[in-house]
């Protein structure tokens, strides 16, 4: 089958003649209201899956009226199968630095954070040099913005941004009612931009190299390219930056094992796609979006063991805060183990997925309301492997 696939290299390219530093200084002198647009025209959408157009979160914060505003990189990647974030930060971390930065300048920012994951520590000492240099930097060319770091604990529910808020300012990390939004109430009960890493280094590139040529790349709803995360049944594991809009197809054919029967899209809260759809689903916006985690299984797999193993994280990640999660991933992993002993009828999986409706409406934060996602896949496509 002929493979389309476009392997691109913006996130991770290095120019010596256009450096971050260039890009800050040079950014800095336009009208900020000019950079929204140019944000807005490109139509980057936040990579960290859900897809809220970056030009209108940053407009939004810029027409709050406070005297303190922040910016928050999200660097706490605790998706299973998503492990991308954690080399932009190593290779490629001023990219991120002059995203905030310019960030910052547009909205009326005089301070960012970067939110590190619990596991991620490692980073922290090479982060915090480059860092202190950046901000020398931003210092000496009379930029009035100071990034910081702040450490979290592991939690995977704090990659909600009211969760991160709240770990941030030494609360335990639980989600908050919305309304009130970040830009309006975030950091602080401050207006606030939020991004995740991948998104920030797309602003830096896009102020780089302009909104058209961003928009050559992907389709007309899924603008750019992403960088993805490749695990599992696959020759060639890795992270590989690829254009949006592309069928599943052709990714399977440049990465899978020539056996793929599944691709679990978005990690463990994403959707698990069987074989017979690989030609129908889109990899964007107008398809299946994803943070960039892509775990590829074959046939070896048993997909009861691949959804057990979803559901026990779920049900400890949980933080407890609202009965539709806590009691809702018990309770679907308690039923398909009962299905499975053949305590439970195979008919008791559709009460399961009435479940997993009431917790996407009544869950308070995305954990419980994005549990339905592989759970429902699986079962409406694996089913079979549930029951025997």
């Amino acid at each position: 089958m002929e493979n389309n696939l476009k392997k691109v290299d913006i996130i991770f390219e290095i120019d010596d003649k256009c450096t971050p530093l260039d890009v800050v200084v040079k950014t800095l002198k336009r009208p900020a209201d000019e950079i929204i647009l140019d944000l807005i025209d490109s139509g980057l959408k936040g990579r960290g899956g859900a897809g809220f157009p970056t030009g209108l979160k940053w407009k939004f914060a810029r027409n709050e009226d406070s005297d303190v505003k922040y910016v928050i990189c999200n660097a706490d990647e605790g998706e299973p199968g998503t492990f991308k974030d954690r080399e932009i930060l190593d290779r490629v971390p001023e990219k991120i630095f002059t995203g905030m930065a310019i960030c910052g300048y547009v909205v009326g920012a005089k301070e960012g954070y970067i939110y590190l994951r619990g596991e991620y520590n490692f980073l922290l000492k090479p982060l915090t040099k480059k860092l202190e240099e950046y901000n020398l930097f931003l210092k000496k060319n009379n930029i009035d913005f100071n990034i910081y770091l702040k450490s979290g604990s592991g939690a995977y529910v704090c990659g909600e941004e009211s969760a991160l808020f709240e770990s941030m300012e030494g609360k335990r990390g639980e989600p908050r009612n919305k309304p009130p939004y970040p830009t309006v109430a975030g950091y602080n009960s401050k207006p606030t931009v939020i991004n995740n890493v991948e998104t920030l280094v797309y602003t830096t590139m896009i102020c780089r190299i302009g909104p058209e040529k961003f928009r050559e790349l992907g389709t007309k709803d899924s603008r750019g390219s992403k960088v993805f995360s490749v695990s599992g049944d696959t020759p060639v594991p890795g992270i590989y930056e690829l254009e949006l809009g592309m069928p599943l197809h052709e990714f399977v054919n440049e990465f899978g094992d020539g056996d793929v029967k599944a691709v679990q899209v978005g990690g463990a809260s994403g959707h698990c796609v069987p074989r017979k759809k690989f030609n129908d689903t889109i990899i964007g916006f107008e398809g299946i979006p994803t943070g960039g985690s892509m775990m590829i299984f074959n046939s070896s797999r048993s997909m009861y063991n691949v959804l057990h193993d979803y559901l026990e994280f779920f049900a400890e990640e949980s933080c407890g805060q609202c009965t539709p999660c806590r009691v809702g991933c018990q309770q679907l992993l308690k039923g398909i183990e009962a299905v499975k002993k053949g305590e439970r009828s195979p008919a008791y999986l559709d009460d399961l997925k009435k479940l997993t409706g009431t917790m996407k409406i009544a869950a308070k934060c995305g954990l419980g309301q994005s549990v339905g996602n592989p759970f429902n896949s699986i079962i409406d496509n694996f089913r079979e492997e549930i029951i025997y």
